[in-house]
């Protein structure tokens, strides 16, 4: 369930609430008791860290799909870059 931030309109008591997706929002500051509590944007809450984390989307066959790898085609089409022997132009 996710964590939504709510902030009072009328005397600004901030809170948070664990509620589900399909729940309607809160409107009743626990506070002051007024019907003026408004949902706030906020950031998600997760974070893609480590390394690899990717390793397995979109595999060729059994080859890891490694930042700076290059595939065979695209050193083929470039010899010239892999080589360092490029006839001047």
């Amino acid at each position: 369930m996710p964590i939504y931030g709510y902030q009072c309109q009328s005397c600004g008591h901030e809170m948070e609430a664990l509620q589900k997706i399909s729940d309607s929002p809160l409107v009743e500051c626990p506070a002051c008791h007024e019907a003026a509590l408004q949902k706030q944007l906020s950031a998600a809450g997760f974070r893609l860290s480590g390394s690899g984390w990717y390793e397995t989307d979109f595999k060729k066959g059994g080859r890891k799909n490694l930042v700076g790898e290059q595939s065979s085609e695209s050193k083929a089409a470039k010899p010239c870059q892999t080589t360092g022997s490029c006839p001047s132009a």
